[in-house]
């Protein structure tokens, strides 16, 4: 995920005007409104009204400089753990700035009824990033209350009533030199409405954690940061309203015999300095759980590599795969007996200058140097 400082464009040490003339550009420029159909600039855009809904708040700003986004991720890496999205999906800020360019607000909350977008961090192992997989989860989302049915009022509509403050719309506007600011209420917290009765079980809130599992479907190829979207799994929408969405990040476990790049992995395997100087074969492992055996050229050196073609991991969402790639690590003998530390010793006795170019070559270079 980038910095949300360098998705801004700003400098750490920006001031709140910086941070909201640097959002307030991009929002412009990147607002599904102007950007119809246009599925990067709407990740944009919901990637800077993310970094801006966190910077813009003093405390989120100082969790985020002190631990990054691992302060708003449960669990943190390598464990399971989910955290929620501000209030409706990736929150609309561009309402807040712009309401006045858009020709007033958005229709009645249409955007603030729909739950939050949940994220839940998944560990997956490489073979089952590599042959795909189904995971039970288990997580508390924000869901309705049943005892007041997500009204949040136990006196039913009776204890519901209007806020005065801003006449029921949930928004209420502040003038600032040329613009017009649009802010969510904070007398009914963008709801519209005040209860008297509030409900005992959510105290108003209309919304109660609850315990739900869920099976996860993990396709072939996903890799650190692939994102998964369950729909209508995220938070509970407030006045039947949608809910929002569930959104599983996959966080890789960390393999101790492949290094991985994208959809090509690597290997070193050790070889015994025999097979290096008369050629032979080895076994080497594959990410399928299966052995391949490959050809050892006589004289081979150390760190030559092999390149198995289509050996490597499966290309997300495609009927491709990346290369395996071996390493071979010439490996010098220890613990040798006096005997053979004297074949040896008669073995290099009996080398010639031409079986062995490279250090010809550098003693030449001594020579001259």
């Amino acid at each position: 995920m980038r910095d949300y400082y360098e998705i801004l464009g700003v400098s750490k040490n920006a001031d709140e005007s910086s941070l909201k003339r640097a959002y307030r550009d991009l929002a412009m420029k990147y607002h599904p409104d102007r950007n119809p159909d246009n599925q990067e600039a709407a990740e944009k855009f919901k990637e800077a009204s993310q970094a801006y809904e966190v910077l813009k708040d003093r405390e989120k700003r100082a969790a985020y400089d002190n631990y990054g986004h691992a302060a708003f991720e449960g669990g943190g890496a390598g464990a399971g753990g989910f955290s929620g999205f501000q209030a409706g999906g990736f929150s609309d800020i561009f309402e807040d700035l712009f309401s006045e360019f858009t020709g007033g607000s958005r229709s009645s909350n249409a955007s603030s009824n729909k739950g939050a977008d949940l994220r839940y961090n998944l560990s997956v192992s490489l073979s089952d990033a590599y042959s795909g997989t189904k995971k039970t989860i288990k997580l508390r989302t924000p869901s309705r209350c049943d005892p007041c049915n997500g009204s949040g009022s136990s006196g039913g509509e009776a204890s519901i009533s209007s806020c005065s403050s801003c006449q029921g719309s949930g928004k209420v506007r502040a003038s600032q030199g040329f613009f017009t600011i649009e802010r969510t209420c904070n007398v009914c917290s963008g709801t519209g409405r005040t209860i008297s009765n509030p409900c005992k079980k959510c105290s108003g809130s209309w919304l109660v954690n609850k315990e739900k599992s869920l099976s996860v479907k993990i396709p072939a190829g996903v890799d650190e940061g692939t994102r998964i979207r369950i729909s209508g799994e995220g938070e509970a929408g407030r006045n039947s309203g949608p809910s929002g969405d569930l959104y599983i990040y996959i966080n890789m476990i960390t393999n101790s015999i492949f290094n991985r790049e994208g959809e090509h992995l690597f290997l070193n395997v050790p070889i015994n300095i025999y097979t290096a100087i008369n050629g032979g074969s080895i076994e080497v492992p594959s990410p399928d759980g299966k052995k391949i055996r490959i050809s050892i050229s006589p004289g081979t050196q150390n760190g030559k590599k092999f390149r198995l073609k289509g050996k490597g991991m499966p290309v997300l969402q495609a009927r491709s795969y990346g290369d395996l790639y071996v390493e071979a690590e010439i490996e010098t003998p220890v613990n040798l007996s006096t005997n053979q530390k004297k074949l040896i010793a008669d073995f290099n006795d009996s080398l010639i200058e031409n079986n062995n170019p490279k250090l010809k070559r550098y003693r030449n270079f001594l020579k001259d140097y």
